[in-house]
């Protein structure tokens, strides 16, 4: 009988990203930049929400953005019209992104941004609910985006990515009367998974709860 080796592939990806993921936080840490890294499904209102937070605080704080998408570059041509830096990773039909992947972004952004100072850096996963929730990049905090239409039992449906979530995000809340989404029960779910789990209420196009996360990115700022 030949000897076999079993080569466990998803730890060792998992070990290479944990260990850039380190070197990425290190790296923020010596910027001096709170990085967020949002996660949610597709059409979750991420990037909406991104324009709106910028034209609030960009002539405040020095912002940038890293955009992950399969293919295009729409969300970040949406994002370079709000005037800060902005970075695409386009990861040819990947369902996350990774830690390697943030580290040359960031590079990136930085030759962007050209000297200007990045006191605060969005990074915009790409829309999955499953795979990203793996991948620590080196982010400060976690952001998981709930909308409306997708309904109020998604944390009970994705655990592992609410539960590894810093701030959970109902979005489109203006859509309420309109589907079978009740706010209370989405925020049970998630207190079960995290009991003391932030979940704050918005919708970004109507400008409704913006205040109270602006108020969040600018406690992160002064920490």
């Amino acid at each position: 009988m030949k000897d076999e080796m079993i080569v466990n592939v998803t730890a060792s990806l998992f070990e290479e990203n944990d260990r850039q993921a380190a070197k990425n936080r290190r790296a923020f840490q010596e910027m001096g930049t709170v990085v967020l890294n949002l996660i949610s499904s597709p059409g979750s209102g991420k990037t909406s929400l991104l324009e709106r937070t910028i034209a609030r605080l960009k002539d405040q704080v020095g912002i940038g953005v890293i955009e992950g998408d399969p293919e295009t570059a729409r969300d970040a041509e949406r994002i370079r019209r709000q005037g800060v830096p902005v970075i695409q990773l386009t990861t040819g039909g990947g369902c996350h992104l990774d830690a390697p992947m943030v580290d040359k972004g960031l590079q990136a952004l930085t030759r962007v941004a050209a000297g200007k100072k990045l006191d605060l850096l969005f990074i915009e996963n790409v829309g999955n609910l499953v795979c990203p929730a793996s991948f620590d990049l080196g982010e400060t905090k976690r952001v998981v985006l709930l909308s409306v239409p997708e309904g109020s039992d998604k944390p009970a449906k994705y655990p592992a990515t609410f539960r590894s979530a810093d701030l959970v995000l109902i979005t489109k809340t203006d859509l309420v009367p309109y589907f079978d989404f009740k706010v209370e029960e989405a925020t049970e779910f998630v207190r079960i998974l995290k009991p003391d789990m932030p979940v704050l209420s918005l919708a970004a196009e109507k400008d409704e709860g913006m205040d109270a996360w602006i108020a969040y990115l600018q406690a992160l700022l002064r920490n």
